[in-house]
């Protein structure tokens, strides 16, 4: 399974990378709030340009992790919304952003420590 050739593996490493984008992340986390259309999310994620999250919206459509639904009116109103697969997501990446906010003040000060070692090495 760690041969990267291997078809399994390639699937396994394209979906992680894909799940572990900062957009999906923030997609993902925003869409668990319920149903949301595509401007309401532009203003929810407002560092996600417009062609990113169209993007993102369609590989998350594409992998069966969001539903698209288009209600017929004028002009079209379009909502996004978790699958219950989207929403089996949102559980691992609601325990992964808890671990980091738990977590980001031993991350601030290694980071420091690392730095500041690095930087020593350079020095001499």
């Amino acid at each position: 399974m760690k041969d990267p050739t291997n078809p399994v593996c390639r699937t396994i490493s394209t979906l992680l990378s894909r799940i572990g984008d900062k957009w999906t992340v923030l997609v993902v986390g925003t869409l668990g709030e319920g149903s949301k259309r595509f401007n309401e999310l532009r203003r929810e994620i407002p560092s996600v340009s417009q062609r990113m999250l169209t993007l993102t919206l369609r590989n998350l459509e594409r992998d069966g992790l969001v539903s698209r639904t288009v209600t017929p009116t004028i002009p079209p109103r379009v909502d996004y919304e978790l699958t219950e697969l989207g929403h089996s997501l949102l559980e691992p990446i609601t325990a992964l952003s808890q671990w980091a906010l738990g977590n980001i003040e031993a991350i601030h000060a290694a980071q420091a420590h690392f730095d500041a070692a690095h930087d020593e090495a350079q020095a001499a």
